[in-house]
């Protein structure tokens, strides 16, 4: 069937589905959403060509903070807020899944989800262990210090794109905890999700809805399992996930952020940026640019 056939086939199936007379018969409603899903993995095919493409449209952003303590989770939420201001120039959606804040206005991670035309295209370069140097306001002696936070972005999977059974899965909830691990909320909110085949465990807690964090970690999780499908061994995503993102330490680093001198450098394009506040508040449009460009140049 073309893309036409398959879209009229999948609206008589949804239309049957939706009828009063189908919860009578419980074998027939499980064949026709056997075959909707079908239709909708065919269709989902045919149709990704043709649009801004289904990674493309949305990206899940993981940032971690790395070697140097405070100053590394205060340089993952600086990473945060500028992927935060970028993505407002650009006018996509930004929506946290899950975040561990620490009580200085830093962050030991921060999941988010961002939704938007060419998100993950303009953001996937941004992976691996950033790195900065500056003075701390508690440094009286006025050393520089080093430290690192890691970026993993990845593509987000769709349903149709990573079949999870429900009998795979272990949900457990809890409530919300804020900065310091304080409860701030009294619901059992909060939803984590352990894939019992692979061990993989994600968590979302940021919405006040315990329905729409599970909707979240479920994204995370089919997000993450086909990033293991892609290797074609479940076995290799803890392998994979840090040769993307690195182990923090702060030799492995794609990119310097130097206060004192005011220069962000990026080393796979041995390219240096100036104004790194104005960086810093979410002008990276030149460096995704440098990056896209190099891209396409060597491919």
């Amino acid at each position: 069937m073309d893309i036409q056939e398959l879209r009229q086939k999948k609206d008589e199936l949804q239309k049957e589905l939706s009828s009063p007379e189908i919860f009578k018969n419980p074998q027939k409603i499980k064949e026709l959403s056997i075959e909707l899903g079908r239709i909708e993995k065919e269709l989902s095919a045919l149709e990704r060509p043709f649009s801004a493409g289904s990674q493309s449209e949305k990206a899940i952003m993981e940032i971690r903070a790395g070697a140097g303590g405070g100053e590394a989770a205060l340089f993952a939420g600086e990473l945060f807020r500028m992927y935060t201001a970028y993505a407002k120039k650009k006018n996509w959606q930004i929506s946290l899944i899950d975040s561990s804040p620490t009580t200085l206005g830093g962050y030991k991670e921060v999941i988010f989800e961002i939704i938007g035309a060419g998100a993950y295209k303009d953001l996937q370069n941004e992976s691996g262990v950033h790195r900065v140097q500056r003075i701390p306001e508690t440094e009286k002696s006025g050393r520089i210090h080093t430290s690192t936070a890691s970026v993993a972005v990845l593509p987000e999977a769709k349903e149709t794109d990573m079949e999870i059974k429900p009998q795979d899965i272990e949900l457990e909830f809890s409530r919300s905890g804020g900065a310091g691990g304080q409860n701030v909320n009294k619901v059992e909110t909060a939803v984590r999700i352990i894939h019992k085949p692979t061990g993989i465990a994600v968590r979302s807690q940021e919405s006040r809805s315990q329905q729409k964090n599970r909707e979240q970690a479920m994204s995370l999780l089919r997000t993450r399992l086909l990033d293991a499908k892609r290797q074609e061994d479940t076995k290799k995503i803890t392998a994979e996930r840090r040769s993307q993102i690195g182990t923090g330490d702060r030799s492995e680093k794609i990119r310097t952020y130097n206060f004192p001198q005011d220069r962000i450098t990026d080393h796979r394009l041995k390219e240096s940026w100036h104004n790194i506040e104005q960086i810093m508040a979410g002008d990276i449009e030149p460096i995704v640019g440098a990056l896209q460009n190099s891209i396409n140049v060597s491919g």
